[in-house]
């Protein structure tokens, strides 16, 4: 991974937002980001050059007009317009729901992976746990028009990495993003939802109860729009580099040779982070732009173990690979994890876990490897059974 660099005019000097900002400086950050015409790289000159927002709205036209327009110079200095301060209201009134935040780039808790970016978010819109930005996380993502099989391997990955202690991000679309999203709240780590429109609105639709299920449980879904942005083309790229930073690694699952996941993988690459690939029959169209990623250097995926070694410090004890903790006993193997507890009848995991004596994350990732060597299946109901 590469180390942590702050992006050219990202030095933001004086005090944090902080998590009791004043209404006065909600509305400064959000001026930046809203104003008509105003750059994300300009504001952020404004921001090395000022200071905090309040700071930069407090200069003469004149000051500024250096780093910006002259026409955004006047915008900044004279009062919002009717549709800025409506977008200010609206966001105070969300702020006061609980599990709402703004981080800022200047909060301490901003997550430093992004800054690795060169062009972070100066604001997150965030619902549910905040914390959950600087936990340990692998993002997962895949093909919208997923197989079954595609579906079935996101979800397992995204489970065992979740059992592991690490958080799933996806970018809660159609498909893998979806399977991996679910899986993942089956365990202890939980997930993040990275959207491409404001955190207040779900596409697609059909996944509110998805996305309220992600913050119910724990996770959180995070945006750089204004709130009410609606999906737009050109905003899901800008998402999914956000995907390809937030996270230690990510894992594709299933993509075309033309695929966004393939952009997501390139941009975790040049950002220093490992990039992970599901291989699959070499007639599959979905199948493809997975081996590509192989063939240029992403690390072929089988087991949760392929992932996990990589990152030796970061996972759960029960889910680091044999060697990584003398003191840690390594997971158990798919041929003695179950004994007699996995037979051909359909059973649930806490039966299997009360069966085998095994913990709910050490069970999930042996059932992984038994999934992924076709021994084992997993059935409507969080039921598994034998195979072969």
């Amino acid at each position: 991974m590469t180390g942590r660099r702050a992006p050219e005019g990202a030095q933001v000097s004086g005090p944090a937002l902080g998590r009791d900002a004043g209404l006065a400086d909600v509305a400064a950050w959000l001026r930046l980001i809203a104003t008509p015409g105003l750059t994300a790289a300009a504001a952020r000159r404004l921001l090395g050059a000022f200071g905090l927002p309040s700071a930069v709205l407090a200069q003469p036209a004149a000051r500024l007009h250096g780093l910006v327009p002259h026409a955004i110079a006047q915008v900044l200095t004279a009062p919002p317009d009717a549709t800025l301060a409506a977008l200010i209201s609206r966001t105070e009134a969300w702020l006061a729901a609980p599990g709402h935040h703004l981080v800022t780039l200047a909060d301490s808790d901003y997550p430093a992976r992004l800054l690795d970016l060169a062009d972070p978010p100066l604001l997150l819109h965030v619902n549910g746990r905040r914390d959950a930005l600087a936990a340990p996380s692998i993002g997962i993502v895949g093909a919208r028009k997923a197989t079954v099989q595609g579906a079935k391997d996101a979800h397992a990955f995204a489970a065992a990495l979740s059992g592991a202690g690490f958080m799933v991000v996806s970018g809660l679309a159609l498909g893998i993003d979806a399977a991996a999203h679910a899986g993942a709240m089956s365990g202890a780590g939980g997930t993040i939802a990275v959207i491409g429109t404001g955190v207040d609105v779900v596409y697609p639709a059909r996944h509110h109860a998805l996305a309220h299920e992600i913050v119910d449980r724990g996770g959180a879904i995070l945006s750089e729009f204004p709130l009410g942005t609606p999906p737009l083309s050109h905003h899901f790229p800008r998402r999914n580099r956000l995907i390809a930073a937030l996270g230690q690694g990510v894992l594709v699952v299933e993509a075309a040779e033309r695929s966004g996941s393939l952009i997501t993988a390139r941009l975790a690459s040049e950002l220093g982070r490992e990039v992970f690939a599901i291989p699959g029959s070499i007639h599959a169209p979905l199948s493809k732009g997975c081996h590509r990623l192989i063939r240029q250097g992403a690390k072929l995926v089988e087991s949760l173990e392929d992932i996990v070694e990589e990152f030796p410090d970061l996972a759960a004890p029960s889910a680091r690979p044999a060697g990584a903790n003398a003191a840690t006993d390594p997971l158990p193997t798919p041929a003695d994890a179950f004994g007699a507890a996995l037979a051909y009848d359909p059973v649930t995991l806490d039966a299997l876990c009360a069966g085998s004596g095994l913990s709910a994350e050490a069970a999930s990732a042996a059932l992984l490897q038994l999934e992924m060597a076709g021994a084992a299946e997993r059935l409507p109901g969080n039921r598994y059974r034998r195979l072969g």
